[in-house]
């Protein structure tokens, strides 16, 4: 009897949830329409005092046109978006094989920690755009330049998450592992990683996020391909359509993305999703 209360209760429980999801799902719908109305109208009837924006159909029709036609930059849309994965994952992938492994053992091993800490904190403050000129004499400007600027971007969140998370690890949780002869090194790997995961994941997020923020910027190291190409070449042309075409292409390959990875999360975190 009280198997089949908990199975009619979690039933409703369901049915509600998907209705809450298809509300949100509408007004998520309906205020991105309202946007592009709104958008539209301002322009198309010079409501707004500012020259050289695109409307909406115009950049409708630019990223159906770029899908087959080079103009003005010498490449269809797929081979700049290409282009530009190759970039932002390359650094950010690499950030988070160096940055987060690092992190962790800052965060457990304190030998660790003051050894690479004061290095990090020098280095951490300086904008990813200030490494550019040493950047081109020691790489020159091919993909390896590009992608250690996603790497600088990427890199000081996943430290700093990794650090902070593991940190904040339960000390009963560790004093009850010692009590049963757990050693130093297993602590680490069977509770201080577990308990730091939320926070790692948060700071893939934020590098993922400042990865795509500064594609542009890595794209002008004498690209010939890439989104943030594609914009650069929308200025140098006086193209509005073009350059909004290319932040709403970086916009939803970031959302994308990050869906990606919320994906991931819950598969890896369900044990703290459930609970």
């Amino acid at each position: 009897m009280d198997n089949e209360k908990l199975q009619i209760a979690l039933n409703e429980y369901r049915r509600n949830k998907k209705k809450e999801n298809i509300m949100y799902g509408l007004l998520s719908t309906i205020g991105i329409v309202g946007f592009l109305v709104i958008w539209q109208v301002l322009v198309q009837f010079e409501l707004i005092p500012i020259r050289n924006i695109a409307t909406p159909i115009e950049v409708f029709n630019t990223f159906i046109n770029k899908i087959n036609h080079r103009d003005p930059d010498g490449n269809i849309l797929i081979v700049n978006i290409l282009a530009s994965l190759q970039v932002a994952l390359s650094g950010f992938c690499i950030a988070i094989v160096i940055g987060i492994p690092l992190g962790l053992f800052m965060g457990w091993y304190e030998p660790v920690n003051k050894f690479v800490r004061p290095i990090f904190e020098i280095v951490r403050p300086i904008p990813p755009i200030a490494w550019i000129p040493l950047i081109i004499l020691w790489l020159g400007i091919g993909l390896k330049a590009k992608a250690f600027i996603i790497f600088f971007t990427s890199f000081v969140p996943c430290v700093i998450n990794s650090y902070t998370g593991i940190r904040l690890t339960n000390k009963n949780l560790i004093n009850v592992s010692k009590t049963f002869g757990a050693s130093n090194f297993m602590i680490f790997y069977k509770i201080g990683i577990p308990s730091a995961l939320p926070m790692i994941f948060s700071g893939i997020r934020v590098a993922l996020s400042n990865a795509w923020s500064t594609l542009v910027a890595a794209e002008m190291l004498a690209a010939n391909a890439g989104l943030g190409y594609m914009i650069l070449m929308g200025r140098a042309f006086s193209r509005p359509d073009i350059v909004i075409t290319g932040m709403i292409v970086i916009g939803a390959f970031g959302a994308i993305m990050s869906a990606i990875l919320t994906a991931i999360e819950k598969k890896l975190l369900s044990w703290r999703i459930s609970r």
